[in-house]
């Protein structure tokens, strides 16, 4: 039996099967989930082939997580087809790259910066609200963050769309633990994803890891960060909530 055995979960933002949605979705499968994924606009057809290397093959749902119409109706999309949410995972960001990433931080103009925060901060709320009315008690909300304590080279406005979404994981357990639901974030290193190919000078960070993470790290490797996710939906962390697990070899620990 599964650590998810049973559990029904909802993991927003899978893409391409290099993306660490997808392989949250193919582990709590693994591990007995019931699993409905999401995406939205043209990225749609994206999802709709990688998920069929999945077994079974899950529900598609389009939510873009600015628009308020596509919200309100998620609970009821959902509801088509499990009768409650256990856990969802929030595996969504975005920043202009041509304008707010790369460098560009002292340039970039508000709209740009207010988009960031939308998609990548404040979705973390408008998500977990718009599906609150099928939470079970207990249930999971996990995110995916990049350590924010710290500036990193080129990373620049997302930076600061990830503190604020760290922020608001803390703020997101305070309000809904009452209702037996967990808010946790996982931090992972630098993965060879869709969104780490926009930015450009990202391959820095693949530099700076191999250099001081103490027990190495694989950018190639999304199956980590994944099990971490997949632990924090388990019921193996009942009463863990507000933190961010790290998952990137040790980097944020070593001082140089």
């Amino acid at each position: 039996m599964g650590i998810l055995e049973g559990k029904n979960i909802l993991v927003a933002g899978v893409t391409l099967d290099t993306s660490i949605a997808f392989h949250v979705a193919r582990i709590a499968q693994a591990e007995g989930a019931n699993v409905i994924v999401s995406n939205f606009g043209r990225a749609m057809s994206l999802t709709g082939r990688v998920i069929k290397k999945l077994d079974p093959v899950p529900p598609l749902l389009e939510v873009d997580v600015t628009n308020a119409d596509h919200l309100a109706g998620l609970a009821d999309a959902v509801g088509e087809h499990v009768d409650r949410l256990d856990g969802v995972v929030h595996s969504l960001a975005f920043a202009n790259p041509e304008t707010a990433l790369g460098g560009k931080f002292l340039t970039t103009p508000y709209p740009d910066v207010s988009t960031a925060m939308h998609v990548s901060a404040y979705s973390f709320t408008s998500l977990a609200m718009a599906v609150k009315p099928l939470l079970a008690n207990p249930a999971s909300v996990v995110g995916l963050t990049f350590d924010a304590t710290i500036s990193w080279p080129v990373y620049d406005w997302m930076g600061v769309a990830k503190a604020a979404l760290e922020s608001t994981s803390r703020y997101l357990a305070r309000y809904l633990g009452p209702d037996g639901v967990r808010v946790n974030l996982v931090a992972a290193g630098p993965l060879q994803t869709l969104a780490k190919k926009a930015i450009g000078g990202a391959d820095e960070f693949d530099t700076i890891w191999a250099q001081r993470a103490p027990i190495g790290w694989d950018p190639k490797d999304q199956e980590p960060t994944a099990k971490a996710v997949v632990a924090l939906l388990s019921d193996w962390f009942p009463a863990t909530t507000g933190e961010i697990i790290h998952v990137d070899g040790g980097v944020h620990a070593m001082g140089a």
